[in-house]
């Protein structure tokens, strides 16, 4: 990943995501390894998209709110075929 710039006083997600780990995770520590930092990274990642939640997302992790997208999705799919068959 790559840290992206915006105008001042403009924060894009990507800016905000990069605070966040900066903060929450790697600040004031040293990490012996490249590898220890992606691993740090990683789970950190893991952390955000399984349980953290969101308040743009109404309160509930990313991974949740895609889920529940997709059974939605999957719901209207099935209407529709159902409408198409009648």
């Amino acid at each position: 990943m790559r840290s992206s710039m915006s105008r001042h006083g403009n924060c894009s997600p990507t800016e905000s995501l990069w605070d966040s780990l900066k903060v929450a995770r790697l600040h004031g520590r040293h990490l012996a390894t490249r590898r220890a930092a992606m691993d740090e990274i990683v789970d950190w990642l893991g952390f955000c998209n399984a349980r953290s939640l969101h308040l743009t997302l109404n309160c509930v992790s990313p991974l949740t709110f895609e889920k529940n997208w997709a059974a939605a999705q999957r719901g209207q799919a099935a209407l529709w075929l159902q409408l198409w068959d009648s």
